[in-house]
């Protein structure tokens, strides 16, 4: 094969690689819930800390986590208004912190993941 023709090639292929890019670029909302999925699905499976209320009603901190769309990001949060204070602690009581945790344990796996729904893998 020529120089010419093999350079024609691999710039055709490059110009797909990029249109595939642009086009999971246009699904920047889809790809960062993806990894926002992730991250709640780990911080949900956390075995502690778990309480033995079992009253009607009662849902755990643990089981509220969820996402909300906020522009053009993902946020995940409590679904209870004390998760904050847990995890930061307060003047009466230490942090018993599990979301920065998680994030920093598993933050490889969620950017691996969003990477890969990028590139298509």
């Amino acid at each position: 094969m020529d120089d010419k023709l093999h350079n024609e090639q691999a710039f055709s292929e490059l110009e797909d690689t990029f249109a595939d890019l642009m086009k999971a670029v246009d699904d920047v909302p889809e790809i960062l819930q993806a990894g926002a999925d992730e991250f709640i699905k780990d911080l949900k499976s956390l075995p502690s800390p778990r309480s033995n209320i079992n009253t009607g009603g009662y849902t755990h901190m643990l089981d509220t986590f969820a996402s909300r769309p906020e522009g053009d990001d993902i946020l995940v949060g409590w679904g209870k208004y004390y998760g904050p204070i847990l995890e930061s602690g307060s003047k009466k009581m230490a942090a018993r912190a599990h979301f920065r945790p998680t994030w920093r344990k598993n933050a490889e796996k969620y950017y691996k993941l969003m990477t890969n729904k990028i590139i298509g893998g």
